[in-house]
């Protein structure tokens, strides 16, 4: 059965009113074009559903979060512009930022953190021109976060946060109104990517009041699920230790703003422990008007990556993929109508060899193993001739610095023809008289590799 929220978080009233969003409509329309709402006929067909995509990756920043920080900035007044605008990013909400300084001619300063893709780090100066400084550090949004706080404090200067701002998410839930006035109807569900908040609350908000009937799923990366931890404690929460893989969405706390709008909203925890692995059945039955948060693990979430790529054409981030990922999870009336938001396609194309050995992990097709070779000859290929099946490969051959001079340590990488086939591997592993040590996902040592 779901988790439901804190009894007194149900009773609360939402900071974020239709009527906010509608005047974000109004501000933001002149600027900003409605992107194409798409029927997918690969993903109607899995899942018997007929599944559109919001395109906010052809956004002209390629995602959604211009819609909030043009909102926002487009409400200040002249003393504020003059003292100009901070604000802190994993790197999308910096692009929205950017191209909304250069557009009202506002200064802005960019706090973003060390590891943000170099793609999006080109596209934040190419959007902002000479009205934006961009200024790297620590190696999360929430350490670019407090150094853009602190320079508020210094300077003077407005924050224009990405999600923690009623101004923010009203502007994000313009999206909701698109895919209203698109379809011509409401969807019976609509599954929403989950970072800090700030989307899923404006959607839920709009929808709530346009759209009877319709169901609501937040989808966030297993390791950065901060929504799912706030719900469950009744407030939000500060998660230790997050994977920053996903980075759009790899928050170690959500919004106060955007947590008060989802639990007044009767948010339901329907999971706390990640969705998705191979095998594994639905796990998701929507029911009209539910409103659930899930958490999707990062390898399946890389894998629907790819299949977007190779079948659609669609260069999505890793956020940006969260709702597709979660489908398989999700349990639709035949013929249901459904939405999902890919929130950006800004990635790297540098990261998809990572992409794709996550996806192959999660596929049950990549293994890792140390293997204790006997110091004798044909001891490699009685490994090779014993061991591999006819459709394994060897990916990855590292011999191991070793202080015993009788065995030769290696890692190997093996990727396999078919999952099926890695429990008769393991058995001629166990038959052969070479020492074979198999690196378990999740385990200290093979953090190292992935």
């Amino acid at each position: 059965m779901p988790t439901s929220p804190d009894t007194a978080a149900q009773d609360m009233i939402s900071p974020l009113t239709v009527g906010e969003i509608d005047a974000a409509i109004e501000r933001i329309s002149p600027v900003i074009d409605a992107t194409p709402l798409q029927r997918s006929e690969r993903l109607s067909a899995l899942t018997g559903a007929n599944v559109y995509l919001k395109r906010e990756d052809l956004q002209v920043v390629r995602s959604y979060k211009l819609r909030g920080a043009y909102n926002l900035m487009a409400q200040l007044d002249a003393e504020e512009r003059t003292a100009g605008v901070v604000a802190a990013s994993a790197g999308n909400h910096a692009q929205g930022v950017a191209f909304a300084c250069k557009s009202m001619e506002i200064s802005g300063r960019i706090y973003i953190p060390s590891n943000t893709p170099k793609q999006k780090r080109d596209r934040i100066r190419a959007h902002g021109g000479e009205f934006v400084e961009l200024i790297m550090t620590g190696d999360t949004y929430d350490a670019a976060a407090a150094a853009a706080e602190a320079d508020v404090q210094r300077t003077g200067a407005t924050m224009v946060p990405p999600f923690d701002d009623v101004r923010t998410a009203a502007g994000q839930g313009t999206i909701a109104a698109e895919i209203l006035a698109q379809l011509g109807t409401s969807p019976d569900a609509v599954v929403v990517p989950v970072g800090g908040g700030g989307c899923i609350a404006g959607i839920a908000t709009y929808l709530r009041a346009h759209a009877t009937g319709t169901a609501i799923v937040g989808v966030e990366p297993t390791g950065a699920a901060s929504m799912t931890a706030a719900l469950v404690a009744g407030a939000p929460v500060t998660l230790t230790e997050i994977d920053p893989f996903v980075d759009g969405a790899s928050v170690k706390r959500v919004g106060d703003v955007p947590y008060a709008v989802v639990s007044a909203l009767g948010a339901e925890v329907v999971s706390h422990t990640s969705l998705g692995r191979p095998g594994r059945p639905a796990t998701i039955r929507l029911e009209a008007d539910s409103f659930v948060m899930a958490n999707l693990d990062e390898g399946s979430l890389c894998t629907t990556m790819l299949e977007l790529y190779q079948n659609e054409g669609i260069i999505a981030e890793p956020a940006g993929a969260l709702s597709v990922a979660a489908l398989g999870n999700i349990t639709f009336e035949p013929g249901s109508t459904v939405v999902c938001l890919i929130s950006g396609g800004n990635n790297d194309i540098s990261r998809y060899g990572e992409i794709l050995e996550r996806s192959l992990v999660n596929l049950g097709l990549k293994h890792y193993f140390l293997v204790d070779f006997p110091q004798e000859p044909g001891s490699l290929r009685r490994f090779l001739d014993e061991v591999l099946g006819p459709e394994d490969d060897i990916t990855l051959f590292e011999y191991v610095k070793r202080n015993n001079r009788e065995t030769g340590a290696a890692l190997v990488g093996i990727e396999l023809g078919k999952a099926e086939g890695l429990g008769d591997l393991l058995d001629r592993m166990e038959q052969s008289r070479i020492q074979v040590e198999r690196l378990e996902p999740g385990s200290p040592a093979y953090r190292y590799l992935t």
